[in-house]
């Protein structure tokens, strides 16, 4: 069975959609932004649940947060891994070093953030308050900023490759990390509602650690475009950090409960994130 090529498909979507015409003609800067704004947004909205809800059904956010994971570790290869491995072999670098150097740095990066924010625990022990929220929208937030500049990265590379047909891979990429967005803001704002934290400083502060994405969005877009030679080590740095963040954060947390829930969670994840991006490959 062959695979459906992706100009085909962008020469179908173009037909049919005006905005998406208008969207594949933007500089790769403004698409970085709208794209982290849209992911942005979806924490948002998932953040927003508090207005209807005190509590969330452990099952569900389980399975939510391994769906989240399966995307994250599919996006991790097949938007920034694999891309960063063919870009090193056409600028004639070694593309085994470049990923293992950017793979290992990004996850570095990640501990380095759990290890700082977990030495605060004895704080939160001592007050449950303000103190507490800060440094939980700070962990997350942390590990957001590699999502934004994850997708920055993708449209500046999309824009070097030739543009159209990579835009979809790059796409795809911040579609992924929506998903895992939406349980990420919903797991920041609940505990707080549940300590007794107000509804509207509950979803603020459950949005907020979502805001730096568009930033590091607009970040990783200029970087890409500006400093080409850097741009292999750069993706897998993002899948690194990607990668780092599932196996310390969303893995331990959905499986703690409901593992076998969680694992159809991730296994679904995974399959819709390759089903798209193979649909959409060459």
């Amino acid at each position: 069975m062959g695979r459906i090529k992706r100009s085909t498909v962008i020469d179908n979507v173009k037909k049919e959609s005006s905005l998406a015409k208008w969207f594949f003609q933007l500089h790769p800067v403004s698409q970085g932004l709208l794209a982290t704004l849209f992911t942005y947004s979806v924490t948002v909205s998932g953040a927003a649940l508090v207005f209807f809800f005190k509590t969330v059904n452990q099952r569900l956010m389980d399975i939510m947060m391994g769906f989240a994971a399966g995307v994250m570790i599919a996006a991790s290869y097949w938007s920034l891994l694999d891309p960063a491995i063919e870009l090193s072999e056409q600028l004639g670098k070694s593309a085994v070093k470049n990923a293992a150097a950017g793979l290992l740095l990004g996850a570095f990066f990640i501990i380095v953030t759990d290890l700082l924010m977990s030495g605060k625990e004895g704080i939160q022990r001592k007050d449950e308050g303000w103190i507490r929220c800060v440094l939980l929208t700070t962990a997350v937030t942390m590990h957001n900023i590699p999502e934004g500049l994850a997708v920055g990265v993708a449209f500046g590379c999309a824009a070097l490759e030739g543009g159209e047909v990579s835009i979809v891979g790059a796409v795809m990429l911040a579609v992924g990390i929506g998903i895992q967005n939406f349980p990420e803001g919903t797991c920041v704002a609940m505990p707080l509602r549940r300590e007794g934290v107000s509804r509207w400083r509950s979803f603020l502060i459950g949005q907020f650690s979502g805001m730096v994405e568009p930033v590091a969005g607009v970040l990783g877009a200029v970087f890409a475009l500006k400093v080409q030679s850097a741009l292999p080590f750069t993706l897998s740095f993002s899948a690194g950090a990607m990668i780092s963040v599932v196996c310390s954060e969303l893995i331990p947390e959905s499986f703690k409960d409901n593992k076998q829930l969680a694992t159809l969670g991730v296994m679904a994840g995974f399959v819709v994130m390759m089903v798209l991006d193979v649909t959409f490959s060459v």
